[in-house]
């Protein structure tokens, strides 16, 4: 054997070795490929969710918006109707009161209506919501 076959024989020996490992690292290069298709097709996916989610608040915060615009707007008619319920329930007891201080006159005492019985069928008389026990309740 002479050296030039055997330094041959050498180069070709790397020259297969070179070969296996170019295989080896096409292999994980095609593995590699294919995670960054699959990571693609994740980021696609994560942006589309987000792009839905950022609608989704854009539509939620535009719904709370009108939500709190109507309770507002029915919040201050409520207080209107109080403001409106108290006077009527102060008018009515000053009414109350004065039938009280007329009530002993001789025709509500020839019915057997003492004071306390006329206002206790004034009370009665009153729904519930606008009894003066009820609308302190409410304040």
């Amino acid at each position: 054997m002479t050296i030039s076959l055997i330094v041959e024989l050498a180069l070709s020996g790397l020259l297969l070795a070179t070969i296996g490992y170019c295989a080896v690292l096409e292999r994980r290069l095609s593995a590699l490929r294919k995670g960054q298709d699959g990571l693609r097709e994740t980021i696609g996916d994560l942006n589309s969710a987000i792009v839905n989610a950022g609608a989704s608040m854009r539509a939620l915060k535009a719904h709370a918006a009108d939500a709190a615009e109507a309770l507002d707007d029915r919040l201050g008619r409520a207080r209107g109707l109080i403001d409106e319920l108290a006077m009527l329930t102060s008018a009515g007891e000053r009414i109350a009161d004065r039938i009280d201080r007329t009530a002993t006159t001789p025709r509500a005492a020839a019915n057997g209506a003492t004071p306390a019985v006329l206002a206790s069928r004034l009370n009665a008389l009153r729904p519930e919501a606008l009894r003066p026990e009820a609308l302190r309740n409410v304040r």
